[in-house]
């Protein structure tokens, strides 16, 4: 199985649903919805709906349950890169090789199209009819999740933390809306709890991997494929692993992360291996 063949299918069943769901939007103010759609469509792995689709069809054949939790996913994460490039943060002018939200459309109309996302990402989450599905990602996105991590991340700028400490963040930064995806698209296709237990181990052993991934390109990247500006990390004194174990450490460590994602998949057949593909994808990345 090849994992960009897995993220392209999947990506494609994904993007056909967003426009849909913006073309719902009929009466909402025109530049609100220009600013929504100019991050939405800008690109990107649509990694997060992958995990959620992939999950679902994984443990009932079909991925079709899980394509409401997918797009809700990938509203909430553009939502926080909306926000994440916004001046008060990570003041960043790239995203995706293209000018940030914020560049095109003012910092008041990119605030915004990120608030839009979140609230709407809520809606179209509910259409699963799983009410389960809609609090495990509240909780992923929320103030223990991932904007929980984005505090703690903020906090821990310019001083030594312990390895535990960045685990923490990074578990809530990055690894909760990752983990999450695997939950909820385990959920909707009725996952029993063997299932969903390694499914979620799976989710959270990739998070770390791909934070350690992201870690390392803002090092050792090359800017144009990443489509943003590299050394950013350095730049803020955050909290990184390269920053704390070193190069050769942090890659020793995502191996080894990997590693774990992998095991976590035991219990599955062949018909993980696109899961599997994915790990490798997630270590071997170069944007």
């Amino acid at each position: 199985m090849n994992a960009e063949a897995f993220l392209s299918g999947k990506s494609a069943g994904t993007e056909a649903a967003l426009h849909a769901l913006v073309a719902e939007w009929s009466d909402a103010p025109t530049r609100l919805v220009e600013a929504v759609s100019y991050s939405l469509f800008a690109g990107g792995k649509r990694l997060r709906p992958a995990l959620a689709l992939g999950a679902c069809e994984l443990v009932c054949g079909s991925d079709a349950p899980a394509l409401p939790a997918a797009c809700a996913l990938e509203m909430v994460h553009t939502y926080s890169l909306i926000h994440d490039d916004l001046p008060a943060m990570d003041d960043d002018d790239l995203r995706r090789g293209r000018p940030t939200s914020h560049k095109v459309f003012g910092e008041a109309t990119a605030i915004l199209a990120g608030d839009a996302l979140l609230t709407m990402a809520f809606e179209v989450a509910a259409r699963t009819g799983n009410i389960a599905i809609v609090t495990e990602l509240a909780r992923a996105a929320g103030i223990a999740g991932m904007v929980g991590g984005q505090q703690m991340d903020m906090e821990a700028e310019g001083r030594e933390i312990s390895l535990a400490e960045l685990r923490g963040i990074h578990a809530c930064k990055t690894g909760a809306l990752i983990r999450c995806a695997v939950r909820c698209g385990a959920m909707a296709g009725d996952a029993n709890n063997v299932q969903l237990d390694a499914l979620s181990a799976y989710g959270e052993h990739l998070g770390l991997a791909f934070q350690i991934v992201d870690d390392l390109l803002d090092v050792t990247g090359d800017a144009e494929k990443l489509g943003k500006a590299t050394g950013a990390d350095a730049a803020h004194v955050k909290a990184t692993y390269p920053a704390l174990l070193g190069l050769e450490e942090a890659r020793r460590l995502a191996a080894q992360t990997i590693d774990a994602a992998l095991e976590s998949l035991a219990a599955f057949g062949p018909e993980a291996d696109a899961f599997r593909a994915l790990a490798q994808f997630v270590i071997n990345r170069d944007r």
